[in-house]
């Protein structure tokens, strides 16, 4: 295995094609949950959790069992069963050992099942749509780490966002920008910064 191809995969899911700031997938718990730095580091951790592991199991059950004609109707059904049973799972972890977490995460955790970054690292891994890559098509161990970078491209953007919040508290903002249409703003500019990055790799 090639390191270039490694680090063109974390470098592309972390920064170039960060699923939410180039596709904009996953919005709704970024912006939800985006207000407090505690409360995005805890999302952000539970989304690479889930990612990572929903990319395993969704890899494994497609190129095993749904490569046949059945495959592409029941994907769809089969990868939200796989990802609700994580997130169900890591709703329990936290519910027990970190209440107060479990609490500030509120909707947004159970709303990681619907999770489009989560579903979009899961059919970028086992399509062959043009922005798939064909090594993480043939490697668990790609896939895999394809789908980790994506969580933590995810966290990433989360825990700037909610730095960038959490500043915006104490400023002077215009009424009709507080709240979301500020948030949006920031999006934007971010998802420019972030063009930067383009080229790199």
């Amino acid at each position: 295995m090639e390191l270039s191809v490694v680090f063109s995969i974390v470098g592309g899911m972390v920064l170039i094609n960060n699923f939410v700031l180039s596709r904009f997938l996953g919005l709704c718990p970024f912006l939800g949950v985006s207000k407090k730095m505690d409360s995005a580091f805890g999302m952000g951790m539970a989304v690479i959790f889930v990612i990572t592991l929903s990319s395993a199991a969704t890899w494994i059950m497609y190129y095993y069992f749904l490569r046949g004609d059945l495959g592409p109707v029941l994907k769809t059904a089969c990868y939200i069963l796989i990802i609700a049973a994580l997130v169900q799972l890591i709703e329990m972890f936290m519910k027990k050992t970190m209440p107060a977490l479990y609490q500030a995460l509120g909707i947004y955790l159970p709303l990681i099942t619907t999770n489009c970054t989560i579903l979009g690292v899961a059919f970028l891994n086992t399509t062959d749509a043009p922005m798939a890559t064909k090594a993480t098509q043939e490697s668990f161990f790609l896939a895999v780490l394809q789908g980790f970078s994506g969580g933590v491209g995810f966290a990433l953007v989360l825990l700037l966002m909610a730095g960038i919040r959490e500043r915006l508290e104490t400023t002077a903002i215009p009424k009709p920008l507080q709240g979301i249409p500020i948030a949006f703003f920031c999006t934007g500019l971010m998802a420019f910064a972030f063009m930067g990055f383009i080229g790199l790799i």
